[in-house]
């Protein structure tokens, strides 16, 4: 007798990459040798969505080999669920980071061109099959920038979804030096945000899409304001956005966020951050809580606690994933950063 597969909460789609990090905070030109991490946005948010107890499915293509294999198999220690993922192509996106400081920024460097997603074609995917019994469907701005045929999946992916009635869930997340295949974000990504019900933005990747400006002079609650009022002209089926803020106190981070659901604002005012490991993942630990946050009915206001203590603890994690647990992230939100041992 066939068993019927378990319902997912949600299936997010997305690069898979392997991250090259400079070891020893050497800077490329310096560096002789580099950490290997596994990385990709929507992969970072099913992983700390499945360690807080969500069903996940990851899908995304990627060549048969042992080194996406091994990436794979993480993805599945972590409890994701990888049964859709398609192989194919001939190579896995590569990212290379040199870590920076309280001086120089973190830089980045891709090598996607000709990925096995960059590659990837419509009808690669069974997308009935991989959005059967989920719940929402979750996919980032990085998704579509890679290639004209990963957005043409993209959106082969969200008319599947919406016809499924499956809550769509989108980070706005643009990357700048990934458009090069002859279209510019704003002339892709609107028509792709267009069913999201579930948003996190940022100010400036609003600026791109949509020609959205804020005044700079005014608080980031009201600047905050000032972009849910636009984006509501823009994305008629948002019901919730979500957004975090990253600002210095001399040596210190102040990492903080704020939310609009349903009609109203909420606010966090966020942590003092001393000491940043490593900021890559942040963002998609911060989406995770948000979608946590709803799946699991909580009230707004704690909906954005939650979403910020996420954010907060993955910068004291190397690499792109937030390898924490519910109960650390309860406790973060009660006594804030901690150097105590717990024994």
């Amino acid at each position: 007798m066939m068993m019927t597969p378990s319902p997912v909460q949600l299936t997010a789609f997305g690069e898979f990459m392997m991250r090259l990090h400079s070891a020893g905070s050497q800077r490329f030109l310096q560096t002789q040798e580099y950490k290997a991490y596994y990385a990709g946005a929507e992969a970072n948010a099913c992983v700390l969505l499945s360690r807080l107890g969500v069903t996940t499915r990851y899908v995304t293509r990627v060549p048969q080999n042992d080194i996406a294999l091994a990436g794979i198999q993480q993805l599945q220690s972590h409890g994701v669920a990888t049964d859709q993922v398609v192989y194919g192509g001939e190579k896995l996106g590569l990212y290379f980071t040199e870590p920076g400081n309280h001086i120089r920024p973190t830089r980045v460097i891709y090598d996607r061109a000709g990925s096995s997603y960059a590659t990837l074609q419509p009808g690669m995917i069974d997308w009935k099959r991989a959005l059967n019994d989920t719940r929402y469907f979750h996919w980032s701005g990085v998704a579509p920038a890679v290639s004209q045929s990963a957005a043409d999946v993209c959106a082969e992916a969200l008319n599947i979804a919406k016809q499924h009635g499956v809550i769509i869930s989108a980070d706005f997340n643009y990357r700048s030096t990934l458009w090069k295949y002859g279209k510019k974000a704003a002339d892709i990504m609107p028509a792709l945000l267009q069913p999201s019900e579930v948003v996190v933005a940022d100010l400036d990747s609003a600026a791109v899409y949509y020609d959205i400006y804020t005044n700079e002079n005014a608080t980031l609650e009201d600047r905050f304001k000032q972009c849910c009022e636009s984006l509501q002209k823009h994305l008629p089926a948002m019901k919730t956005l979500g957004m975090s803020f990253r600002k210095t106190d001399g040596p210190v981070h102040i990492y903080s966020g704020a939310l609009w659901h349903n009609g109203q604002y909420y606010f966090s005012a966020g942590y003092r951050l001393p000491f940043i490991t490593d900021q890559i993942g942040t963002g998609d630990a911060f989406t995770a809580g948000i979608l946590y946050g709803l799946m699991n009915k909580l009230g707004p206001a704690a909906i954005i606690e939650f979403a910020i203590a996420c954010g907060s603890l993955k910068q004291s994690i190397q690499g792109d994933w937030a390898i924490i647990s519910k109960l650390e992230v309860e406790q973060f939100i009660q006594t804030g950063s901690s150097g105590r041992i717990i024994r």
